[in-house]
This record gives structure tokens, sequence and C-alpha cells, in this order.
């Protein structure tokens, strides 16, 4: 007897052996990355005959290299740290992470282990009849190990989940690193329209000491006779004009640091200044790099693959829930009526075998998942596909704004220039009486305007930088070396 227990212990040790062989295959398609048209290089604008050929990329240099201003670089690495963005994008990378873990589980058997203790005694008065001699308080008790449910991964339902549970952790990291992307780029455009406010405040103070002291001198060519009283109403307009723009700047400034503010997980107050906007010299030359190098470096392609591959995954999931399901299920223990003979041999106990579901009739149910889960990989591969094209629009877009923004802030340099020399030719011609102050209010009014005007071309041009390396990939990596490397290898 014992023998044959033992054979048929090992043949089914034998049989459960074969069947984990089997379990290698996994139904559903392998992922392979679809078609994209890459261009061979980014469109820029006509006028642009400096472009930098290579596979070199302004992407490829961290943001403190880009910017190179030490109150900025200070800023963007205060907001990597404390930003709430940050905070929620890492919280989000954690609970992916949990996810694939529990998903990752599912490869290794649930084994529980219990024991129980009871004393029981039964009524001598009651309808059973107790034997004389026979103590009516009996105790027993058992332990055991268990092994409930664990399924063989015939055909790779298990390995699909636990793929497209990866594809989705990487994919959150890549989030991750597009949100520290977004608020690189945020933090750099925050600061420098910050700038350039505080030089149109500039412009306007000085404006307004300019058309005080001629409001002045209009008042006593007045009183001496010289001058009219339309002079002094039209030089006081330039003072009033000159009063309302410095009142609105200071507006537009201090709501501007409170957003800084808030982009660097402070409450509002004031912030610091460094570098001057006038001071400020956008890089002549950008390397934008080959559009291939896109789709490994800008995080939000990176993310649409991996939506890609876990809605691949699903697919296979689908397909497995068609084909029958395998469980083993098991039980080791001690069970005795007598505590004192409860890990004795003769109180053993065991049970060990599969079980085998096949699924016959579902209502159109499994074929209706795996529609479901094809549709949704169709409609992840247009969404890569159009990530990828939108991107290579957004360089272009960027390339064609550096270069207009460059030709546009030389161009109202030059208007600037001619606006101050007409200008002070028209308080000359005033000043001699050759003209009215109505030359001289309109020449102040354009050149105030074309001041502005250069200042906020001077913006545009540095944020087309900015904008430029966002486009390109640029501003996501750690600033520690070792962080990233480590972050990477957690992903793989």
């Amino acid at each position: 007897m014992k023998t044959m227990f033992k054979s048929l212990t090992t043949a089914g040790y034998l049989a459960c052996a074969v069947v984990l062989g089997l379990a290698g295959c996994a139904v559903g398609p392998d992922y392979y990355r679809p078609y994209v048209d890459t261009p061979t290089g980014f469109r820029r604008a006509a006028t642009d005959t400096n472009a930098i050929s290579g596979t070199n990329s302004l992407a490829d240099l961290g943001w403190r290299d880009v910017f190179r201003d030490p109150q900025l670089s200070a800023y963007i690495s205060e907001a990597l740290t404390n930003s709430w963005d940050i905070k929620i994008a890492a919280a989000r990378v954690l609970q992916a992470e949990a996810v694939a873990r529990i998903t990752r589980s599912q490869f290794f058997p649930t084994i529980s282990a219990g024991g129980d203790v009871m004393t029981t005694r039964s009524s001598e008065k009651g309808p059973a009849t107790i034997p004389p001699g026979v103590d009516p308080q009996k105790g027993y008790g058992d332990a055991y190990v268990s092994m409930n449910g664990y399924e063989v991964d015939l055909w790779g339902r298990i390995r699909r989940a636990n793929e497209a549970a990866r594809a989705k952790l990487l994919g959150t990291i890549e989030a991750e690193k597009a949100v520290r992307q977004t608020l690189v780029a945020s933090v750099a455009t925050a600061y420098l329209e910050l700038l350039e406010f505080d030089l149109e405040l500039q412009i306007a103070q000085n404006t307004y000491g300019a058309r005080t002291n001629s409001y002045e001198l209009t008042r006593s060519r007045q009183e001496g006779g010289v001058a009219s009283m339309q002079d002094v109403y039209q030089a006081r307009i330039l003072v009033a004009t000159a009063e309302a723009a410095i009142a609105d700047t200071h507006r537009r400034v201090e709501q501007q640091e409170n957003l800084l503010n808030l982009l660097l997980g402070r409450n509002p107050g004031p912030v610091e200044r460094g570098i001057p906007l006038v001071s400020k010299t956008p890089q002549a030359n950008i390397p934008a790099g080959l559009p291939s190098s896109l789709l490994e470096r800008r995080p939000d392609i990176r993310v649409a693959e991996q939506q890609l591959i876990a809605a691949n995954a699903d697919i296979g999931q689908a397909k497995a829930a068609f084909y029958p399901q395998l469980k083993l299920t098991g039980f080791y223990g001690y069970q005795s009526v007598s505590l004192s003979d409860l890990f004795t041999s003769p109180s053993r106990t065991w049970q060990f075998g599969p079980s085998l579901t096949v699924p016959l009739f579902t209502g159109g149910q499994l074929r209706g998942n795996l529609k479901l889960a094809q549709a949704v990989f169709q409609e992840s591969v247009a969404t890569y596909q159009k990530t990828v094209q939108a991107a290579f629009k957004d360089v272009s877009d960027s390339l064609i704004a550096y270069q207009r923004t460059r030709e546009y802030r030389a161009r109202q340099e030059e208007n600037t220039q001619a606006h101050r020399d007409a200008t002070e030719t028209a308080n000359i011609r005033y000043e001699g009486g050759v003209t009215s102050y109505l030359e001289v209010l309109y020449n102040e009014q354009e050149l105030f305007s074309s001041e502005l005007a250069l200042a906020q071309a001077r913006r545009n041009e540095l944020l087309s930088v900015v904008q430029l390396y966002r486009s390109l990939g640029g501003g996501w990596e750690q600033e520690n070396p070792e962080l990233q490397t480590k972050a990477d290898t957690q992903a793989r």
C-alpha cells in the first residue's frame, strides 16, 4: 500500500512538472513598435540659413547649461524638490509600483498556515448517551499549511498581465519625467516673464521721470507766455499715462511673483531677481538633432508607447481567457482529538490536486472583452502615431519661433531707436517754437509703446529657447546622475 502511495505521489509530481514545463507559451501578439513616418530633418523658418546639422541636440544639455542664470537655476532646483506637481507625480509612481508588485505576485502560490485548539463537553443529560467511565469533556486540535488556488500560467495570462502592469509603471515613470520637464519650462517661463515686467516697470518709471520734467518745463513756458494751456494739458496727459502704466505694471509684477511662488511650493510673497532681462543673451546657434531621436528622448512619446505596450498585453490576457484554467490546491497538516498526539505520524493529513475550469458558454463576454482590448490597442496605436507627429510639429514650430522672434527683436530695436530719434527731434522743434506740443505728444506715446514692445520681443526671444528646449525633450533629467541611473534601473 505504501509503495502504491509513493508511486501515485511520484506520478502526481511528474504530471505537475510536465504542466509547469508546458507553461511557456503566451497567447496574444508580441509587441512591435508601429511604423512612424519620420522626416529626415526638422522644418525651419525659410530665412534660417544657418541651420546646424548633426546628431547633437540642445536637449542633450542639462537645464543649468541652457539657462545659465544662478538665480533661475536655484529656483528650478527648488521647484523640482518642493513643487506639489512633483510630489503628486512621485506618489503616482509609487502607486504604479505597488500595482506592478501585486500583479507580479500571481507568479507565486499563496501559502497560509494556521491551527486551532478546541475543547468540547457533551451533556450527560442530553439525548446522546455517554457510556459510564467516559469523560464527557474532550479536546482536539489541528495545524496546517495550505496552498489555495495557485493558477498555472499555461497560456501566459499572468505574464501578459505582468507585462501590462510593467508598461503602466514605466509609463508612469515617463509621465513623472514629463512633469519635471513641464515644471522646468514653467519656472523658466514665469521667471523670464517676471524679468520682462521688471523691465516694463523700469521703462515706465524712466518715462514718468522724463515726462514729469517735460511737464514742469511746459508749465514754466506757459507761465512765461511762450506755451499755451493746451500744451500743458497735453504734457499732463503724458504724465498720467506713465503713472497708469506704472500702477498696472506693479500689479502684473506682484501677481507674477505669486505665480512663481506657487511653482516653487511657497506661499505668496516677493522673490529675488538675478541677471536682468537686458543682460541676457540667447544662444545664437542651437542644434536640433535628428528627428528620430525624439522617439527616445521625449517623455510624452515614451508614455504613449508604454500605454501601447500595455494595450497590446491586454489582448493576450483577453485571448488567454478562452482557454482552460488550471489551478493547484494543497493542504498538509495534523489533526487529532488528543492534543498529545497532534504532531505524531498517525495524525497527519494532506491533500493535493489540480482543478481545471473550461469556459463553455459566457454569453459573448469573452469575445466582447477581446474585441474591446483590440479596439483599445488600435486607439493606442493612433494616439502614439499622433503624439509623434505632434512632437515633430512642436519642434518645427519652436525652431520657426526662435528664428522669427530673433528677426522681430532686431527690427524692433531699429524701430525703437527711430522713435527715440523722432521724439528727440520733436522736443527740439517744440522748444524752438517750430511745432506744437501735439507732435511731442504723439512721438512720446509712440516711443513708450515701442520700448514696451522691444522688452516683450526680448522676452519672447528667450522664451523661444525655453520652448525649443522643451519640445526637443530636454529638461527632465535628474540633477544627480546617480539618482537618474537608479530610477532607470528600477524601471527596467
